[in-house]
């Protein structure tokens, strides 16, 4: 039993200096992590993503990096010269953007084939989001109140503790879950607040189909 012990413990500082030493490395040094899952990332100017143990990195365009402690907040930069690159229907998109966000349009929800109507705030959260559309995704149930995705893009974040979500809110968990809730509660976590789907009924136990469009 001894034996076992002593090896069971030796495994586990093994384990912890590895993590911190790869933590440590990626952070000082910016380096990317080694242990890590890389995910295409649409945040400011980066267009991926370590997801490392401890630190995320964030890779630009201009292949230059930047390692930061996940509880840190951290915004990449934007790239204004991009937009002058952009087609000219990248530049249409943008300007259908930008009448949604000015002047509070809704955009259209589609859940299992049954339209709705969504109000949408005015933050780079969603208007990130809405460049993005149209986009369809399986949600998945949890908690008896919600529908959640995990989405292949990160979106910019500005999460903060409403303590009551409403039935039809559109929240962003984290910087890459879509969620919608189907029931009101109080609530402890923090969320981006995305839009709000109006008269939306109790979705069940099962997952959904939900198609958002501009």
């Amino acid at each position: 039993m001894k034996k076992v012990i002593k090896i069971f413990l030796i495994v586990f500082f093994v384990i912890v200096i590895v993590v911190l030493a790869d933590t440590i490395q990626a952070k000082v040094f910016n380096n990317r992590p080694l242990l890590k899952i890389t995910e295409n990332c649409n945040y400011g100017n980066a267009y991926k993503k370590d997801n490392g143990i401890f630190v995320f990195t964030y890779i630009f365009s201009d292949e230059t990096k930047k390692t930061v402690f996940k509880w840190e907040k951290y915004a990449p930069p934007i790239d204004n010269n991009n937009i002058n690159s952009n087609s000219v229907d990248d530049i249409n998109n943008k300007n259908e953007v930008d009448e949604i966000m000015e002047n509070s349009l809704n955009i259209s929800v589609s859940i299992n084939d049954q339209k709705y109507n969504a109000t949408i705030e005015n933050n780079e959260t969603t208007e990130t989001f809405i460049n993005q559309l149209p986009q369809e995704f399986n949600m998945k149930e949890l908690n008896g109140n919600e529908k959640y995705v995990y989405m292949n893009n990160s979106l910019p974040t500005n999460s903060i503790n409403s303590k009551h979500i409403e039935c039809g809110d559109i929240m962003l968990y984290g910087d890459d879950c879509l969620v919608i809730f189907y029931k009101s509660f109080d609530t402890n976590y923090s969320y981006t607040k995305i839009g709000h789907i109006d008269n939306l009924p109790d979705l069940g136990n099962d997952s959904v189909t939900v198609k958002f469009e501009k």
